[in-house]
């Protein structure tokens, strides 16, 4: 599986695209707040000659989900998230209002995920982990086939993720971290919300709310 990422909009949110060798590929929380950053991903995917069949959210957090109404036009997919997340999604617009943005009421989901669900696309799988606590339906997508997770905004290299907003719990991150992440296998490398990837081995050992 090939993995790009690409940093949208002013709050530098990771979008993630998952390619298979036949080139089927899945979105993880799609970013694009403009229509620069539009034509920057569809370019890619042109140039690519990779194919868009999935659309993931990680959480519905505005920055998490700008890029949906694009890809519903453009590719014909809604995306696949927790009905946990519902309130957030909802609430994008107004909440985007808060930060000085604007944007598009988010397109109703395609259908919800729960936990240890396995979602497919193409050749691949991915395991849903759902991990509580920066947001009531925070999920993060493991594939064991190729080592790696995509943990959204649950954890970061460094860091975890803010539980300040509406459905977050510090105590209920700090437990979902530590049983549905710190469980892979620590050479398992993380691919966050927001910054650089780490691994579950550096952050068990050398992450400040843990270590």
């Amino acid at each position: 599986m090939k993995i790009y990422k690409f940093v949208f909009s002013p709050i530098d949110v990771n979008t993630y695209i998952l390619a298979d060798d036949s080139g089927n590929c899945a979105i993880i929380d799609c970013g694009c707040y403009d229509k620069k950053e539009n034509e920057i991903l569809e370019k890619f995917i042109k140039d690519k000659n990779i194919n868009p069949v999935l659309l993931l959210n990680t959480h519905c957090h505005l920055d998490h989900v700008f890029g949906n109404k694009f890809i519903l036009e453009k590719y014909g997919l809604r995306t696949y998230s927790s009905e946990l997340d519902e309130m957030n999604r909802k609430s994008a617009k107004q909440h985007a209002l808060l930060f000085g943005l604007t944007m598009d009421e988010p397109p109703e989901p395609a259908g919800f995920i729960s936990d240890n669900q396995i979602v497919t696309f193409g050749s691949e799988k991915l395991l849903a982990l759902l991990v509580p606590g920066h947001t009531s339906g925070s999920l993060a997508f493991y594939s064991e086939k190729n080592g790696c997770v995509f943990t959204g905004d649950a954890l970061f290299a460094g860091s975890i993720g803010r539980t300040d907003l509406p459905g977050g719990n510090y105590d209920t991150l700090i437990a979902s971290i530590t049983t549905k992440l710190f469980v892979l296998p620590p050479a398992t490398v993380v691919y966050s919300g927001h910054g650089n990837e780490t691994s579950i081995d550096k952050e068990m050992k050398t992450n400040p709310f843990f270590s």
